[in-house]
């Protein structure tokens, strides 16, 4: 059984995504550390995040699985930064290229600009984690699409299912800046 834990997770799932997305798909805020920003007011902003249509998107044979079922969305501050996100996780029976190529095209109907590592992925056809960005460069949300490992689900002190052995896990991962500071994927 899946269990995450409650205010602890969604600070656990946002430095995760931050963490992992960065090193993985090549995303990464751009924001002045000195700036302060709090989740104070954001409750709209996060219902704009909610809201999107690739977070329900997947692949057709895909679960949530138990202990994930619920779209997982807030505002998450640590350091002086307050972020946005919203998340859905997923189990897909099939490999990790199916994925990838469902979210790609997804996500481009969508209007999300793909980083140029996500392009090159694109054109080598191969399994990888995404990141596009939508909206103003200085007030960009990002869309992470990344495969789930054993420690990623550890950080967050989550304990994955039996779903999770029946093929691949990743997540659906929007973000913002609460204070509208530039955000994007690097390359």
């Amino acid at each position: 059984m899946a269990s995450r834990k409650g205010t602890g997770r969604g600070a656990s799932v946002l430095l995760t995504a931050a963490l992992v997305t960065g090193v993985l798909t090549g995303c990464e805020p751009l924001t002045d550390a000195a700036s302060a920003a709090s989740c104070e007011g954001t409750g709209s902003r996060v219902d704009e995040l909610k809201s999107y249509g690739v977070l329900d998107a997947r692949p057709r044979g895909t679960i949530a699985p138990k202990g994930f079922e619920k779209l997982d969305a807030g505002c998450w501050e640590d350091s002086g930064e307050a972020w946005l996100y919203a998340d859905r996780t997923y189990v897909f029976p099939g490999d990790k290229a199916d994925v990838t190529r469902y979210y790609r095209t997804a996500a481009e109907r969508e209007g999300w600009q793909p980083s140029r590592a996500t392009q090159k992925s694109s054109k080598e056809d191969r399994a990888t984690n995404l990141c596009f960005t939508r909206g103003k460069e200085d007030d960009a949300t990002i869309l992470d699409v990344y495969f789930l490992t054993d420690a990623i689900l550890e950080a967050e002190e989550s304990k994955p299912g039996p779903e999770f052995d029946s093929g691949v896990g990743y997540r659906v991962s929007l973000s913002s800046t609460a204070d509208g500071s530039a955000n994007s994927c690097s390359d």
